[in-house]
């Protein structure tokens, strides 16, 4: 299949998780997968994120939401963190000596820079190799998995066009690769 996919097996996504928490320790890259997994966001809009947009300095806590102008579509969007995302984050910023306000939230070798988008691809297709994932994944397996997921949890599927920005039911479910679970299911229901 030429497309990336989202993860769909769950533990899998567990495996993905801790994989640059435990497996191979880098807390930069754990939450970057994490937050990629529980925001949607595309990975260029992950790595402009600054600690500011994620933190509240003067109050000394985590923002409950993310607020984003997506750079594809140019459109405002605003995310609720959750748990596991909140919890990322929390570990990563108790990991390094005090974030500033401006400072890129995954940064890249370089002073002043973020993760390069082929950086990002590279670590994230070497965790899932590594773990000998049956399918390649990608920086947009990240946002994809969390779609998949939601829609396999009962989400409804108006919401995921609108946080997609999906004209169709149709391209939601194929971006989601729902249109090739309902194949293999009846390929596999039908046993002769």
């Amino acid at each position: 299949m030429g497309t990336t996919q989202p993860i769909r097996n769950a533990a899998e996504v567990e495996q993905l998780k801790n994989y640059y928490y435990e497996k191979k320790p880098n807390l930069r890259n754990y939450t970057l997968i994490c937050l990629g997994m529980n925001s949607a966001l595309r990975i260029s809009d992950l790595l402009e994120l600054n600690w500011k947009d994620v933190y509240n300095f003067e109050k000394s806590c985590f923002l409950k939401h993310l607020s984003v102008t997506e750079h594809k579509t140019g459109k405002q969007t605003q995310i609720a963190l959750n748990h596991s995302a909140l919890e990322a984050l929390k570990v990563y910023m108790d990991s390094i000596p005090a974030p500033k306000p401006g400072q890129y939230l995954f940064p890249g070798k370089k002073e002043n820079t973020h993760l390069s988008r082929s950086q990002a691809f590279r670590m994230i297709r070497e965790a899932g190799q590594e773990l000998h994932f049956e399918t390649g994944i990608s920086c947009h397996s990240l946002r994809k998995t969390f779609g998949y997921h939601a829609w396999k949890s009962g989400a409804q599927p108006v919401m995921l066009m609108n946080i997609y920005n999906h004209s169709s039911y149709q391209i939601t479910k194929r971006y989601l690769g729902i249109d090739q679970d309902d194949k293999d299911k009846l390929f596999l229901d039908v046993n002769l």
